[in-house]
Formats: structure tokens, sequence, C-alpha cells
């Protein structure tokens, strides 16, 4: 399985540049979402950059990472303000197209 990891740059490159986050400070291939500034927050997944971050949503990332790192260690962490953007959250079925028609 691979995780998506927010990092943070902290120093900008064309190709690859230098990111923190979680797992420490890594070079990080840049060339799927093109050149960013440092302070930029981008979703990494085996050291490249895939998706562009509001801080927000980084920071929401790393919450949920926090409660399954905890899991793991056995520990029995406050789920609900580690995943407090979904509670009190009907869930959300993604669309699908042709399929969520009424059927006959």
């Amino acid at each position: 399985m691979c995780v998506g990891i927010p990092m943070r740059v902290v120093e900008e490159g064309e190709a690859f540049a230098w990111c923190e986050g979680r797992t420490g400070r890594q070079r990080v291939n840049m060339l799927l979402v093109g050149p960013q500034v440092a302070g930029t927050w981008v979703l990494t997944f085996l050291d490249s950059a895939r998706q562009v971050l509001p801080e927000e949503e980084a920071r929401r990332i790393d919450a949920a990472l926090d409660a399954v790192d905890a899991v793991s260690r056995g520990e029995t962490p406050d789920v609900d303000s580690l995943f407090a953007d979904l509670v009190n959250r009907e869930p959300q079925r993604p669309d699908r197209p042709g399929r969520d028609e009424e059927q006959p």
C-alpha cells in the first residue's frame, strides 16, 4: 500500500525540491506538479509530489496519519480530534454517472 505524505517545500528547484514533513527532510521529484515556491504543501508518494495541497488539507492528512500511527502502536487515540473534519458529517458517495439514476 502506498500512503501519501504531506510535505512542505523548503528549497525550490525545477525538477526537484527539498521538502520537510513527518518523515524528515528529503529530495522530492516535482515533475508532476511543476516548480513550487518555498512554503507550498505537496502530497508525496514514493518521493514524488503528486498534488499541491492547501495547508489546512495537509494538516488534516497529517492528523489522520497520526491516528493510524497511534493505532499501529496499540494506543487508543482521540479519533474525533484526529478526524475532526469527518465528525458529525454524513457520508458522501462519489458521483457515478449512469449508476446513481433510478432504475425502472
